[in-house]
């Protein structure tokens, strides 16, 4: 089935209001408080909310509402990451391994938004495709971090 512009449009506001969501918990879950992980995924919450200003535009000019829920798949997967944590605890590599899972399906919806016959404009698709690339740099910085965690644990 086709999915419309707006659906698809909606769709990422989703996955930008789970990715706020998870952001919030990780800053939470970062009993430690170390301070690159602070600032980094303050940052995120920025990024997912200019994304969403953005978006939520788009779909305002179409002359449809604005989703302003999360998705269920976020909601799924943050009740996971609390479960993860509860019997991994919120340790850094912990943090930002669940970060970049998060990120991973992310980078999977703005994907999915560029490659399928949703009906965006050029104006849509432009735009998504400039957010699609700055998260995918977000990504990377994610997993560039869990590597070197990950890396330095195994020293």
């Amino acid at each position: 089935m086709q999915q419309t512009a707006t659906e698809t449009l909606n769709d990422l506001i989703l996955i930008n209001n789970d990715r706020i969501k998870g952001y919030e918990r990780a800053l939470k879950d970062n009993r430690s408080r170390e301070a690159d992980l602070d600032i980094l995924f303050r940052e995120m919450i920025e990024q997912s909310q200019r994304f969403n200003t953005a978006l939520t535009a788009l779909v305002q000019q179409g002359g449809s509402q604005p989703e302003t829920e999360g998705s269920l798949s976020g909601k799924l997967h943050r009740a996971w990451m609390d479960f993860k944590t509860t019997f991994t605890g919120h340790n850094r590599k912990n943090l930002l391994i669940e970060c970049e899972r998060g990120e991973d399906a992310s980078k999977e919806a703005y994907n999915e938004a560029l490659h399928e016959d949703n009906g965006l404009t050029d104006e849509q698709r432009e735009i998504i495709a400039g957010q699609a690339r700055e998260q995918s740099d977000s990504h990377d910085r994610i997993k560039a971090l869990r590597d070197e965690t990950l890396s330095r644990k195994a020293e």
